[in-house]
């Protein structure tokens, strides 16, 4: 850090925000010496002028009020407020800030099967998937509890049961028709589609009939829940 040092004649005392005037008075009404600084870090302000090019010097307590100035004016300036983010809203992020999604070995209309927890066994039907944590909701499984509150006044409020996630982990596809749950494999067909079947009955679940049916069927029951 450069000091310069002149002597200037009638010039009152400067010692208000150093962002505004980039001079400082060490004296009083009297000709004083002036002190130019430039704005740099707060530690170079501990060096001291050369004897030579400068007739007084700032003492400890001068030097400690200036770098105090400096870190709050200077250094100290508002950035990013940084939040602390709790651990189940992290999201996995690729460089370009996308989430990273996970490769899942159901799709929305498969029928599984429970193979953990308090519900195990129990068969049901995905009706959504969330590929950035690889979780799953099934339709009548893993009821929570909600509570919520009157929208209007004069209304009561509810309490009402929502099926909570489920992670991927924890299913396995079911066939319907053999009452058997199964591992899912990947084969080419003859026409060079790629499908999904069950490994221990062979039944293709990837078929262009099922997605019909489960897609009617999920547009009928909105259907249903809107009216």
């Amino acid at each position: 850090m450069s000091f310069c040092w002149k002597r200037m004649e009638g010039q009152q005392s400067l010692l208000g925000n150093p962002l505004r005037s980039r001079t400082m008075s060490v004296g009083s009404s009297q000709p004083c010496l002036v002190l130019e600084f430039r704005r740099s870090f707060a530690e170079e302000v501990d060096e001291q002028p050369s004897p030579s090019s400068s007739p007084a010097r700032l003492n400890h307590k001068r030097r400690g009020e200036l770098k105090e100035c400096l870190e709050t004016k200077l250094v100290r300036q508002p950035g990013t407020i940084v939040m602390k983010l709790k651990r189940w809203e992290r999201k996995e992020c690729k460089p370009n800030s996308l989430p990273v999604l996970h490769k899942m070995h159901v799709k929305v209309g498969d029928t599984v099967q429970l193979i953990t927890g308090h519900e195990k066994g129990k068969v049901g039907e995905i009706t959504r998937i969330f590929r950035h944590n690889s979780t799953v909701i099934i339709e009548g499984l893993n009821l929570k509890t909600k509570h919520t509150k009157s929208r209007e006044q004069g209304e009561p409020g509810q309490i009402v049961k929502i099926e909570g996630a489920i992670h991927s982990s924890n299913v396995m596809l079911y066939s319907k028709e053999k009452k058997v749950a199964s591992r899912v494999g990947h084969k080419i067909l003859e026409d060079g589609t790629r499908v999904r079947y069950l490994i221990k009955t062979g039944e293709i679940i990837d078929g262009a009939e099922n997605w019909k049916k489960a897609i009617k069927e999920r547009k009928e029951k909105t259907v249903e829940k809107a009216s």
